[in-house]
């Protein structure tokens, strides 16, 4: 059964960082793009916060340039994200979704080939 995992979610206080990974098992990340989501209340159609396209080269969100990174091991089937400088408007469940090709920054969710069940992550003091 081809499924994404994601993994490394908790609760953190602000400035700290957290690093977040999405496995998948079932098939290989070669040749798709992935994209992390944050779903929130009222932020359900947000498009992509991080995209490695299946080159290698990545998109950040405004909101997340700077302090947030992807990277892709395709040898692992595993995309990670590691995020640094978190802030309380990063609180949201984050969603790795792979698609085929290259995906436009407006990407949704429900377009995705694949997606996982999401991994929680709260920022709070």
């Amino acid at each position: 059964q081809a499924q994404l995992v994601e993994s490394g979610g908790g609760l953190v206080q602000p400035g700290g960082s957290l690093r977040l990974s999405c496995t998948a098992s079932g098939f290989t990340l070669d040749g798709y793009s992935i994209g992390w989501f944050r779903q929130a209340p009222g932020r359900e159609n947000e498009g992509p916060a991080v995209i490695v396209f299946r080159d290698g080269t990545t998109y950040y969100a405004p909101s997340v340039k700077g302090r947030f990174t992807i990277s892709r091991d395709n040898a692992k089937n595993t995309v990670v994200l590691q995020m640094n400088g978190l802030k309380p408007e990063d609180t949201a469940t984050y969603v790795c979704a792979a698609i085929l090709g290259v995906p436009s920054i407006v990407w949704q969710l429900s377009w995705s080939n694949y997606r996982g069940q999401g991994t929680q992550v709260a920022v709070s003091s």
